[in-house]
Parts: structure tokens; sequence; C-alpha cells
């Protein structure tokens, strides 16, 4: 069989026999289409046989017959209807694949450049260049048709697009400029600010203003980036397109999903309308981190309440970094020993990985903090200042308990954005279904997503987007010329966890939670208090953010690679790693 990638979602080949129906299935193909009709010729295999190997093989089959040199509107229609409704990857064939390859280029000229279409033929051995002028007819006319169409909508066309114009958002950007800095990008993100949210629980210890942690967008987003200020409304990775709010659409060549995660504060009856008064705080919002510092300063006696919920959240650290900070600041002023301080967590252990927990564990028991574990906030009454917790035993029974407070410092559950969980791209928790390894989409090629909203098992943090960056940006200019991809991301994530101001544990660890420091350790030992590492957080990740991954610059950031990959395949795995020479 004689496979020849179009993109991510199809691929075109050959007459093919009974025989070849089971080695696409094989290579993940979930859709065969016949585009030549039965009896064309005497050695053909008609599509009924074909089909029933497909049914065989767990692959969907679908007959649409195009007549060899009259390829008409109505096939093209048909065909663009059919790509629209059925799973990919999808392996289409006539008698030298030339017929599939003129459907799929016709049906995608509604939006897709011509020039761009006639190379990934070329590139696929197809000379399409009789075909230019009904290419260019067709990519015409539509905005012509669709400006026409109720709501009088537009259509913008970009190669690639990106949803969310935070870290990893602009990170993949200034990556995929440094690589290719012609390449036509658009973002699209409705913030007038951008914030560096790690900074935040500085803030909280009273170590960094508010202010140094936010900068306008507009200084910060890649110039050589077309900016949509405005937001997504839904994804139509079907049509290769996402709707904005005004209605107005982009279609792409290649999405990146980068929104980010959704701070699920009505979650918890009575947090929303608490937060910034009666004592509740939050260092996950810009406004409420200085309030937090505020209440640490202010509490000289009473219960101190810090909670984190379950997992996913991001930055698994920071509900415990709030409280080392406040801690120390108690014991430094010597109103330590009057204030009572408890850790309620959802979860049943201090930190995911057992490594740090020795030296967390020391702070814990020098700071005289009560650890509650598997107490999850469910209510809270501001006014009264008291907070209810659903408190699981060692037997799975859950019971509500009461807790009084004069300061709560809350990390609030936290999910996909409804636009994503509501969308072809989730998964059943509503995270965007990539591999862990290529955060290439697992059913949509061209998609990739990076950052808090793919649903890859790492840690939510900042310095998973630094590696994820490159990644996504060489992937998706793979994908752009037809290739796949090969760029891999080992599940790489940071947590400096604040003990004490002037110290910090740094945690680095990947998948599995397997060790992967960055330094040696007789630079800095993660798993101990490190005063380097804290001057590491404190003045040297600030610059690293703003002036390094967000400028695409890469610095012990450069990905590993698959050394061998089955083609062609729509969800990715993992094969052998080796270094890029």
């Amino acid at each position: 069989m004689e496979l020849r990638k179009l993109s991510p979602f199809i691929s075109v080949s050959p007459q093919i026999s009974i025989e070849d129906v089971g080695v696409a299935a094989s290579h993940g193909f979930k859709t065969i289409i016949c585009n030549r009709p039965d009896n064309e010729g005497e050695d053909q295999v008609n599509a009924d046989k074909i089909g029933q190997a497909a049914q065989k093989n767990g692959i969907a089959f679908e007959y649409l017959p195009v007549i060899s040199g009259n390829i008409t509107d109505h096939d093209i229609r048909a065909f663009a209807e059919l790509m629209a409704k059925v799973k990919g990857p999808v392996l289409a064939y006539c008698r030298t694949g030339t017929r599939s390859c003129t459907l799929w280029a016709l049906a995608e000229a509604g939006h897709l450049a011509p020039q761009a279409l006639l190379d990934t033929a070329q590139q696929a051995g197809y000379d399409l260049s009789g075909q230019q002028a009904r290419l260019q007819q067709r990519f015409a006319q539509s905005s012509l048709v669709e400006s026409d169409k109720p709501g009088n909508y537009s259509i913008n066309k970009h190669t690639v697009v990106i949803v969310g114009g935070g870290a990893g958002g602009q990170a993949v950007a200034a990556s995929i400029l440094q690589r290719q800095p012609q390449t036509d990008i658009a973002i699209v993100e409705p913030a007038d600010a951008h914030f560096y949210q790690p900074g935040w629980t500085l803030v909280g210890g009273g170590v960094f203003e508010r202010e140094q942690t936010k900068r306008k967008m507009h200084d910060v987003m890649p110039k050589a980036a077309k900016w949509y200020q405005t937001a997504v409304s839904e994804f139509r990775p079907d049509q290769q397109r996402i709707v904005l709010e005004n209605g107005d659409q982009l279609a792409y060549q290649s999405l990146v999903v980068a929104t980010g995660l959704k701070l699920d504060w009505e979650a918890i009856p009575g947090l929303k309308e608490s937060l910034g008064q009666h004592g509740v705080t939050s260092n996950y919002r810009f406004d409420l981190a200085p309030y937090t510092w505020k209440l640490v300063q202010a509490t000289r006696k009473g219960n101190a309440i810090f909670t984190q919920p379950p997992m996913p959240i991001k930055c698994a650290g920071a509900p415990q970094k709030a409280m080392y900070l406040s801690c120390d600041d108690w014991r430094r002023s010597g109103r330590l020993n009057d204030i009572n301080v408890e850790f309620c967590t959802a979860g049943a252990a201090l930190f995911g990985v057992k490594e740090y927990v020795p030296s967390l564990q020391k702070y814990v028991d020098d700071y005289g903090i009560q650890l509650r574990f598997q107490h999850n906030l469910i209510a809270v009454d501001g006014p009264n200042r008291k907070a209810t917790f659903a408190v699981t035993d060692n037997d799975g029974n859950i019971t509500n308990v009461e807790k009084s407070f004069d300061m709560l410092h809350v990390c609030p559950p936290q999910k996909a954005p409804d636009v994503i969980s509501h969308s072809p791209l989730a998964d059943q928790s509503g995270w965007v279904d990539v591999s862990p390894e290529t955060l290439q989409h697992k059913h949509y090629g061209n998609v990739y997503a990076v950052g808090d909203v793919a649903n890859a098992p790492n840690a939510k943090t900042a310095a998973a987007v630094r590696k994820q960056a490159p990644v996504v940006a060489e992937n998706v200019l793979s994908t752009l010329a037809g290739k796949p991809a090969m760029a891999v991301y080992e599940g790489y994530g940071s947590c400096p966890l604040t003990v004490e101001r002037g110290k910090i544990v740094l945690a680095e660890f990947g998948y599995g939670g397997k060790l992967q420091p960055t330094f040696p350790a007789w630079l800095v030992d993660g798993t101990k208090p490190s005063r380097l590492a804290w001057l590491l957080k404190e003045k040297m990740l600030p610059w690293l953010y703003w002036d390094v991954m967000l400028k695409g610059k890469e610095w012990l950031a450069k990905p590993k690679h698959l050394s061998h990959r089955p083609e062609p395949q729509g969800a990715p795995d993992a094969c052998n790693f080796e270094e890029k020479k």
C-alpha cells in the first residue's frame, strides 16, 4: 500500500487491496473513503469487498465514487460534508490517488490558500497545477459567499491560530517565529493585561508589589502576530475553524489551544461573596494577593486555615507556599505561638512527590502546623467566619465538619473553561485531549494544546509551559510541512516551594514523579531548602519568564525527539527518546 499524507487527518492512496485494509488498521486509520467507481478497471477490487474487510478490521467505510476528469461542484460538496462527519485519520483512495487528492484540495479551498494546497499535493506526489484556477476561484468566492450569510460575519484565514495570549500562547508563538519568522500567526486573547502569575505568591508574602507582575498585553504580544482582542465562542475542528464571540470566524491550517484553566469560585457556596473581606483571601487572584499580606500582618491570634481542593490545580504547591510564608512572618514577629495554623487538603499526602516530603514535613513541624488530610472545603460563611469541610475517613465515609477562622486562604477548585469542555476537543473530564508526549490532539492531528488546558498528566506550572512551548512550536511546523510530530515533552514541571523568606525547596519533576533537576545537586539540591533557589525564584525566574520564554528563547528548554514513529497517526504515542543532534 502506497500511503501519501496530505494532513494529519487525511492520507490518500492508489487502489488498495483487501490485505491493505489490515495494514491501514495497523496505521491507526479510522475511516476509509473510496472515490473510485466500481468496475472502472479489470484488476480493481470493488468497494463492497473493501467495505467488508474494513468492517472486520473495525474501520468505517464510505463509498463516494467520482468520475475521472469530471469532478463536479456536487462531488466537492459531498466530499466536504463527508469529511466533516467521519472520524479520522482518514484514508481516501481511487485508481492513482489523484482524484482523492483533488477532491481534498478543492474542498479545502474554501478556507486554505491555493498555493498551500498545491504545495502540499506536490509534496505528496500529485501535480494539481491544472486545478490552480479552480482553486483560486473557490478561495476567492468563499469570502463573498460567507459574508452574505445571515449575521454578515466574516472569515479570516491564518496558517496558525493560537487561542489564548497567556504564557503558553505567547511562548508558542514566539518559538514558532524564532524558527520561521514569516509564519502567519493569529492570537485570540480578550484581555488587555498579561500577568506573571507565579509572582502572586510573593505578593501575598510581602516580597513583591502587585504591579511587578503585570504588563500591558500590547507590550508583550509578538509584533509579528495578528492579535484578535476577543474571545472564542466555539471550536469547529472538522471545518478547521473557530468562531469568535462576535460571530466572525478564523480558519486555520494548525490550531494551538492555550486558554488556561478556570478558577471555579462558584463551586463553593459563599466563597465568591466573601473574598476580599471577612478574612477570606486567595493568592490565586491578582487583586486579592495584597489582601493576603494585609491579613498576615493584621492577624495576631486565632485560627488561620489554608485549603487545597482536589487535583488538578494550577501549581499544586501554591497553597502551601502561602502558608509557609505566613508562618515565617508570624514567627519572626513572635506571633506564631498564638495562632493555630491548619492545612486542610482534599488530598491524602503533603506533596505528590515523596522526595520533597521530608523537608516540607520538617517545616510543618517547626511551624506547628496541623495537617488535615482528606478535608475538602465545601462552604464558606464569611460574615460568621465559618468554613465547612467534607471529611473522608479511611473507610470512605464522609462527614461535614465546621471550623471557625480568623484568616482563611483558599485555593479554589479548578476545571477546564466551558468553551473547551463543551467542544469536540475535550476528553471526558473537559480538558483538551492530547498525547502527553507530543501534545498533539488524539483525534485532530493539526490541533495542539499547551499549558493548563491540556489533559497531559503533568503539574500545571509556568515551568511546564516553558518546556512545552518549544515542543508544540516544532510539532506545529512539522504538521504544516506534512511530517509527523517528533518533538517530545517529558512532563517537566517545577514548583519552587517558599518554605520561609529567603529559602526554597525547589521541586522539579516529570511524569510519574521522576525527578528532573535542572542543576547538579552540589549547586542546588532541590530536595532541601536553599537560599540559592530563593534567589532563583525572586531574581531570575521573572526575567526568565518575560525576556526568555515569551521571546522564544529556549535556554535549557530544547525539546527531545522521538527516535522513530509509525505513520500516519492521529493519536501519537511515545517511542524511544533521543537528543536532537
